[in-house]
């Protein structure tokens, strides 16, 4: 062996660079792994989404975060990533959804747009709001006054609302806004009987949501997505707004269940 000391620091060099080379291609697996992982979690376990809008007052506020369960319907081409076409048929693995689920779903005229809403009519159903009151089959569901409710939309306006718990027919109980029994077209609907293998949705801010009674129509079965879960963040306020998290963050509201 040479005793040169150049020929020493060579083969520590070239030893240095093995490793660097192979710490960099550990990390760069480490990373891959992660990021698979993170997908097929995504895909068929649980996904994060957050509630833009007011509909689901006051189950659900603006700024809450909930990961939704991907395993509760089964799995459609929705199901997957950009709703690429690898179920074969409508769904496999189907669970029928229970009435009263808060269910995330495709909005059926684009495939693409994400809602979320209350299951309230199942297939063969029929539904009717009626002076306010929600009818399913021709029967009255029971609602009881609770209060007022007062909350600021995204607009900031200022609403209030009498708040009432809701018990549908199979003891579902939850809670539901109402601003007003005589809204027009909300509160005095035609019967809408519901397909088979489609279901009728609801939000529980009776007044200002976009549901099932207009322009979202019956949902089919295959554009369910999952049931909401539980809630891990929620912020009363702008997201990236860091600093300000302190007074806009809602801590009570951190893993609630979402019923």
């Amino acid at each position: 062996m040479s005793d040169d000391p150049d020929d020493y620091l060579d083969i520590d060099l070239k030893n240095a660079s093995q490793q660097q080379t192979e710490s960099l291609w550990d990390t760069v697996k480490t990373i891959a792994i992660a990021v698979i992982i993170a997908i097929v979690m995504r895909t068929f376990a649980y996904e994060p989404f957050s509630i833009p809008s007011g509909s689901m007052i006051p189950t659900l506020l603006v700024g809450d975060y909930l990961f939704v369960s991907k395993l509760s319907y089964g799995y459609s081409r929705h199901s997957m990533p950009f709703s690429l076409p690898l179920v074969p048929g409508d769904r496999v693995l189907f669970e029928a959804p229970e009435r009263g689920d808060v269910a995330v779903f495709k909005l059926p005229s684009d495939g693409k747009t994400d809602y979320i809403k209350r299951i309230i009519g199942l297939p063969g159903d029929t539904v009717q709001v009626k002076g306010g009151v929600l009818h399913i089959n021709g029967q009255a569901v029971e609602r009881k006054k609770i209060g007022e409710f007062v909350y600021q939309d995204t607009q900031g306006v200022y609403h209030n609302a009498m708040r009432y718990q809701e018990t549908l027919p199979n003891g579902k109980v939850h809670e539901i806004l109402e601003e007003s029994d005589s809204y027009p077209r909300a509160d005095n609907t035609l019967v809408f009987t519901v397909p088979q293998d489609h279901y009728f949705a609801m939000g529980d801010n009776r007044d200002n949501s976009s549901d099932s009674r207009f322009n979202v129509g019956f949902i089919p079965r295959e554009n369910l997505v999952g049931r909401a879960g539980v809630i891990f963040f929620s912020n009363d306020g702008p997201f990236l707004a860091f600093w300000s998290w302190p007074w806009t963050l809602r801590f009570s509201r951190f893993f609630n269940s979402v019923d």
